[in-house]
């Protein structure tokens, strides 16, 4: 019998997605594993894989429709000898996007809320929406180009891509936009968004960008836990970093200069241990509160802040406080690297139990973090510098770094923070003591 393909739910948490791109179209053939669809998440491009076999039957979902719900059927699947004449499109149609599908075939779309295109129903009969004709009747560009392109109102007919098989890339969609190629597509008109107070800004005044999954879940998640349900409060401490820094450059010193052994340590990722080790010495700082009890976890999950275009995320060092300095680093490199091209997969940067956020490559001295609920402490990072400091009655000059623990009161109070920045400083000024 047909088999309706599904919006996939790509991590617990996931309610929506954007479906940015059909690998396959109507009429090919397919087997268990075939990638078919790519799924963008608020911070992740994932692939979806088919689970059966058959024939794609119709694709009900057109590529770019946003807010389309887990378990929404995106396409029909047909086993041989079957056709589209033995579908009942109408009850397909029902929960295929937030925007309000037709009930009756032949009924005209739904307005979508947010001013989007409206996503393509099930029960209407004209083709899923598709990309100008390059290759094969699409063309091929990453979902970050795509993207961009939205953005920036450039035709990805009209570019060339310097990417595998000529696909267009983030540096494709630059290069266009430095050269002013590719600006074909009209720019829509200007409408002032609800919110907008056109006395203030008229609209001819600004250009708006709309938001994505990212930086609405930021916005969620962030105004949630600094407004209404976590009592946030900071504690600064200063940290002097010769010592590390010197044990950074003789251990750099060791590398191999090429191949699989090579490795560059940054001061990022003794911190990073540092934060590890001195949650498994103050283990009352690694924990998280709920309405039931408090958590204290085992291991120190360490969450790294990454920007990535559009917002943040954060990959996740799991049992941080198990692994060496050389692993951390490949970590982190790895995932910061994914992280950029949304590739991270949600197990990789959902959940943790603390968090860092450094911006002293910024030339930020000192800032104060907003926690990552569930978490119950987020570590902000400041520029080391050198400064005047007092040793001994004499003044000298060293290296020093600010850094601030944010912690939510209810699982993290202020004593507990204090401890655990003393034990990382500890180890920040002594890094020889996280080998014990």
């Amino acid at each position: 019998m047909p088999t309706p393909i599904l919006m996939p739910a790509l991590s617990p948490t996931m309610e929506e997605g954007t479906l940015a791109k059909w690998n396959v179209k109507e009429g090919d053939a397919v087997s268990s594993g075939d990638v078919i669809a790519e799924i963008e998440t608020d911070k992740a491009t994932m692939e979806v894989e088919a689970v059966d076999e058959g024939v794609v039957g119709k694709l009900l979902i057109g590529e770019g429709t946003e807010g389309v719900l887990v378990n929404a059927p995106i396409a029909v699947l047909l086993d041989d000898g079957e056709s589209m004449d033995d579908v009942d499109l109408a009850s397909l149609a029902g929960g295929a996007s937030k925007a309000d599908a037709p009930k009756q075939e032949q009924a005209a779309p739904a307005e979508n809320p947010n001013g989007a295109a409206p996503a393509v129903s099930a029960v209407q009969q004209s083709a899923p929406v598709t990309t100008p004709q390059t290759n094969n009747g699409r063309i091929i560009a990453s979902p970050l180009a795509k993207r961009m392109a939205r953005l920036e109102g450039l035709d990805l007919a009209a570019l060339s891509g310097s990417g595998p098989r000529g696909r267009i890339v983030k540096r494709d969609i630059e290069s266009a936009l430095q050269s002013g190629a590719g600006k074909t597509v009209a720019a829509a008109p200007q409408v002032a968004p609800a919110s907008v107070d056109a006395r203030l800004y008229p609209p001819e005044s600004y250009t708006t960008v709309k938001l994505d999954g990212m930086r609405k879940v930021i916005a969620k998640r962030l105004t949630q836990s600094f407004n209404r349900e976590v009592p946030h409060f900071p504690l600064n401490i200063d940290i002097e970093l010769d010592t590390l820094l010197a044990a950074r450059a003789r251990m750099n010193a060791t590398s191999p200069k090429e191949g699989d052994g090579a490795f560059k340590l940054s001061v990022n990722d003794f911190i990073i241990k540092a934060s590890a080790m001195a949650l498994k010495t103050v283990p009352a700082a690694n924990a998280t509160f709920t309405d039931e009890a408090i958590l204290l976890h085992k291991h120190a999950d360490i969450g790294v802040a990454v920007a990535v275009d559009g917002g943040l995320i954060t990959p996740i060092i799991w049992k941080a406080e198990e692994k060496g300095l050389k692993q951390i680093s490949a970590e982190i490199k790895d995932m910061a690297g994914r992280a950029k091209i949304r590739k991270l997969k949600p197990e990789e940067y959902q959940g943790g139990t603390f968090s860092v956020s450094n911006l002293g490559m910024f030339g930020i001295k000192s800032f104060a973090s907003i926690v990552n609920q569930p978490q119950g402490a987020i570590l902000s990072v400041g520029a080391g510098e050198p400064r005047v400091v007092v040793k001994d009655g004499e003044m000298e000059v060293a290296t020093v770094m600010t850094v601030t623990l944010t912690c939510d009161h209810r699982v993290v109070d202020g004593a507990v923070g204090a401890q655990f920045l003393n034990a990382f400083r500890s180890f920040i000024e002594e890094p020889a003591a996280m080998l014990l």
